[in-house]
């Protein structure tokens, strides 16, 4: 986990809270976002020159560690 989180931010100051990558304003959900959409880690960097492959990697491991929890649905209403 050590190596994830030196690269992850979250900061209230910063993209409202949002997780973001360390030193930027890019958020994590945006990175998972191309991610989902097809687009390659390579394809990432060459539109965001100010990212690196690790800031990628660890984009992709915050959030399976955040699907490593456990979570309950409870209805509203």
């Amino acid at each position: 986990m050590e190596n994830i989180f030196e690269r992850i931010a979250i900061d209230e100051k910063v993209c409202n809270g949002k997780p973001t990558i360390q030193g930027k304003r890019i958020a994590v959900q945006s990175i998972l976002e191309f991610l989902a959409a097809g687009d390659s880690a390579q394809e990432i960097i060459k539109n965001y020159p100010i990212l690196v492959a690790e800031d990628i990697t660890a984009c992709i491991k915050f959030a399976a560690e955040l699907m490593n929890k456990n979570y309950t649905i409870k209805s509203v209403a």
